[in-house]
């Protein structure tokens, strides 16, 4: 979050780990008062009292766009701001509810146009994309591309896979068993 980058009045820190994910901040400055909200429509804003005004000011809100909102185009769908509408189906996939689909409303996501086989099934490469919702992922540091590829098609329920490499140089496989869900394209890598 670009936007939340660290002022002068302000330190945060970020924790990840397998105990806690979390976001603290601390202000630096006492005179500066400074919250967090998150709206009922699913913006995170940034807010400072401003004296002059008596009032908040809203130094930023996230998402920025559309595509950032989530689940904008439901399951089986991907969100990308360079195409009209913003919702596409993945290939193989139809649009689920098409009078919808010509409203530009893709939320009800897309279908499968044939159903698995769980033989001879095969994968479909997606570029420049952001990972589906990982609620339910399974996620295994300890095998390989290779070896996650045997796994999903051992699985007649595995819609998708990823590879993982962390910071530090470990890989992994991301393994889904349910709808793939807030799906998203990226102009750059």
């Amino acid at each position: 979050m670009p936007e939340a980058a660290q002022s002068r009045y302000m330190v945060y820190n970020f924790t990840y780990n397998p105990e806690e994910v979390a976001y603290t901040f601390q202000m630096t400055d006492h005179k500066v008062y400074s919250r967090l909200t998150m709206t009922s429509s699913g913006f995170l804003q940034r807010l400072t009292w401003t004296p002059t005004i008596w009032g908040w000011n809203q130094v930023w809100s996230l998402p920025t766009e559309q595509c950032e909102m989530y689940q904008k185009c439901g399951p089986y769908a991907y969100c990308d701001t360079n195409t009209s509408p913003l919702c596409n189906c993945i290939r193989g996939f139809d649009p689920k509810n098409q009078q919808e689909w010509d409203l530009s409303d893709g939320s009800s996501g897309c279908v499968r146009r044939t159903r698995l086989s769980c033989n001879g099934d095969g994968f479909h490469k997606l570029k420049k994309m952001k990972l589906p919702d990982t609620t339910s992922a399974i996620v295994d540091w300890k095998i390989d591309l290779k070896e996650c590829k045997k796994r999903c098609l051992e699985n007649c329920n595995c819609t998708a896979l990823a590879n993982t490499i962390t910071r530090d140089g470990r890989t992994g496989c991301v393994i889904w068993t349910v709808e793939l869900e807030d799906l998203r394209n990226y102009a750059t890598d």
